[in-house]
C-alpha cells in the first residue's frame, strides 16, 4: 500500500487528497538527501507534514519527480500532488501531508 497525500487546514481537515495504491511515488522520490532534503525526508511509513513557508523548496524539488513521471497515472498523480502543494503554499493555515503505512 502507498502513501496518501492530504491538503489539511489547521484543524487537521482534509481539503483535498489523493491516494497512491500503486506505490508510485516511492519509486519516483529522488533518494539523494542533500541535494533534495525535504523529498527525502518522506517518511512511507510515518506521516509527514509540509507547511506554507517549506512549500517553495518542497516545488523546486518536485520539479524532479515530475521530470521522473513516465506513465500517465505517474503525471497524474504527480500533478494533484503539485496542485496541492501550490494551494499550500498560496494560503496560510494549510498543510501538505504525507501518510504512511
Amino acid at each position: 500500500m502507498g502513501l496518501d497525500i492530504e491538503l489539511q487546514d489547521e484543524r487537521g481537515e482534509r481539503l483535498q487528497s489523493t491516494g497512491d495504491a500503486q506505490n508510485l511515488l516511492i519509486r519516483l522520490l529522488p533518494d539523494d538527501a542533500d541535494a533534495y532534503p525535504m523529498l527525502a525526508s518522506i517518511d512511507p511509513y510515518g506521516d509527514t507534514v509540509f507547511n506554507r513557508i517549506q512549500m517553495g523548496r518542497f516545488l523546486r524539488e518536485w520539479e524532479a519527480v515530475s521530470a521522473n513521471a513516465r506513465s500517465a497515472d505517474e503525471r497524474i498523480l504527480v500533478g494533484i500532488v503539485q496542485s496541492m502543494a501550490v494551494h499550500c503554499r498560496d494560503e496560510v493555515h494549510l498543510y501538505l501531508k504525507f501518510i504512511g503505512d
